[in-house]
């Protein structure tokens, strides 16, 4: 406990090596790549086993295996790490192999699949397989089927991919602590036949959030609702890459859920196909239609549909405090209190101060002082002015023009001529005030005035 404690007050942990591990046990571990960057890494075309269509990880990577007596060996190292949210803004936190989330593992179904996992953590940890069909030993839940991983330990863990479908990987040890301090991961496993359950592109996430001060690194892990930074991967908007596809591709998106909350998830420009979930497929005709499919806790949802119209279209959680970054909770709302008179007062007092909330919560524009290693509510510029969107969203660019197999931004859409929202400029009709018989008893009809400029007051 002391030792977490200091980790929590002081943001640094010591990083305990393998140092309990033989030299000849270590020099028979597989290799446990690290990756930093948290740019979205292109596709890992399997260099060894049997085939499959691989996944991009958003914002993320998938982790190398080796191949050993025909079992896919792979070394996650849990520790702590540094993750950018979005530039601006670095958190101190627990992951896998460099980063928070940890990589992508990526196997065929009927893989014999070998997993070391060394703990660098300042505490014991354990990992649970979300979603695996396996033996009870490997299961991952500490004290249950397994004694803890102590730090400095190496366990292994041995089991037959027995199903392919969408699945994630994530501590059953100190799980509070730990799954808020970014201990998580995702899990794809790959049909037999790589013909079956095709896509042109397949990416894959994870809903993760966090409650972290601004000003400070450390996220607060004893949160239970009320978080302030909302994250595709550990990342939040403006920092998430966007989903760039070619026109015409069949694209699926998978997203795992592990936050204290649903998210319904929405895209715009297009409807889809709910096609699997964490238990596995769903056949054809039990799919549904939808725009927004909400995953609850716990939960992986794959959707699936054809890109077939081109532009740059919203994807994003559709609880509107989910889609901000740092948010305060206590806030009060102001709109249609004139508070000029104190705001002049003020910033004789507070040089730069800005009156917010009279009109609405709008930041856009607004070049507001904030705290270091923090980002705004509300940020982001598009090609028509300021986006006033935060964590979990991102842009989904479809164009014609992308190459197969091509993952770079394109730049913004060029809307055809005539096909963009314009300001209207002609003669508004007069204004009409409700009948006196629709408005309830006791409530006085809203009066709507118009200035000479066409601008309504109420």
């Amino acid at each position: 406990m002391s030792n977490r404690r200091s980790f929590l007050a002081n943001g640094a942990a010591t990083l305990i090596g393998v140092g309990l591990v033989s030299r000849a046990g270590a020099a028979g571990l597989p290799e446990a790549p690290v990756q930093s960057n948290a740019s979205t890494a292109p596709p890992l075309m399997p260099p060894d086993g049997r085939p499959y269509n691989p996944v991009v990880t958003l914002n993320g990577w998938s982790l190398p295996w080796r191949m050993k007596d025909g079992v896919k060996e792979f070394h996650l190292v849990a520790e702590p790490v540094l993750r950018e949210f979005a530039p601006g803004m670095v958190a101190k936190m627990w992951g896998y192999n460099g980063q928070s989330p940890g990589p992508t593992i990526e196997v065929v179904e009927g893989d014999r699949v070998r997993i070391f996992v060394t703990n660098k953590l300042p505490e014991h940890t354990s990992v649970h397989w979300h979603g695996q069909i396996l033996p009870s030993g490997m299961d991952g839940v500490s004290g249950v089927s397994q004694p803890a991983i102590q730090p400095g330990k190496t366990f292994v863990y041995e089991f037959v991919a027995k199903h392919a479908g969408t699945f994630m990987y994530h501590p059953h040890a100190d799980e509070m602590t730990q799954m808020a301090m970014g201990m998580m991961g995702f899990w794809v496993t790959h049909p037999k036949d790589p013909r079956q359950h095709a896509v042109d592109r397949d990416f894959v996430f994870l809903l993760s959030a966090y409650d972290i001060e601004p000003g400070s690194m450390v996220p607060k892990v004893n949160t239970m609702t009320d978080f302030n930074i909302w994250t595709f991967n550990s990342r939040a908007f403006p920092g998430i890459d966007p989903l760039v596809v070619r026109q015409g591709d069949r694209v699926r998106i998978r997203a795992g859920n592990l936050t204290m909350t649903n998210h319904p998830m929405h895209i715009h420009g297009h409807r889809f196909e709910v096609t699997g979930t964490d238990g596995g497929w769903i056949p054809p005709a039990a799919r549904w239609p939808e725009v927004t499919t909400d995953v609850a806790v716990g939960q992986m949802r794959a959707i699936e549909f054809i890109a077939d119209n081109p532009g740059d279209w919203a994807f994003h959680c559709h609880k509107s405090h989910h889609t901000m970054n740092a948010m305060g909770h206590s806030v009060p709302t102001l709109i249609g209190v004139d508070h000029s008179g104190v705001a002049e007062k003020i910033s004789k007092l507070v040089p730069g101060y800005m009156a917010m909330g009279e009109k609405g919560g709008s930041m856009g524009g607004m070049e507001m002082e904030i705290p270091e290693n923090t980002l705004p509510m509300m940020t982001g510029t598009g090609p028509h002015g300021e986006i006033e969107m935060g964590g979990m969203f991102t842009l989904m660019k479809v164009r014609p023009d992308q190459k197969r197999g091509d993952y770079t931004d394109p730049g913004w859409y060029r809307a055809p001529k005539g096909s963009t929202a314009y300001e209207w400029t002609g003669e508004l009709p007069p204004a009409v005030s409700a009948p006196a018989a629709s408005v309830p008893a006791g409530v006085k009809p809203l009066e709507v005035t118009r200035d000479k400029k066409g601008h309504d007051h109420h």
